[in-house]
């Protein structure tokens, strides 16, 4: 009689761990994919500067094109200063 309840517990106990662990993996995901966002746009500004103060223009072989993807668009009021 003891068994199934120990049993029952262990799987709640396992169960209420990796909900935790796939809570914070989500935070964690959704933090890093914000810095990743922010630094990409950080990059292209200070590539726009280093552009202005040399004069020079990027020839549009030598930049690289990434084809469009769905998730590509970065609304400016979502990246914070």
């Amino acid at each position: 009689m003891i068994l199934p309840w120990a049993v029952a517990a262990a799987a709640l106990a396992v169960a209420v761990a990796s909900w935790v662990l796939a809570r914070r993996n989500a935070r964690r995901l959704a933090q890093l994919s914000q810095m990743y966002w922010e630094l990409k746009y950080q990059h292209g500004e200070l590539r726009a500067q280093v552009q202005q103060f040399t004069g020079k223009t990027a020839s549009p072989a030598s930049v690289p094109v990434p084809p469009l993807q769905a998730d590509a668009f970065i609304p400016l009021a979502s990246v914070r200063r």
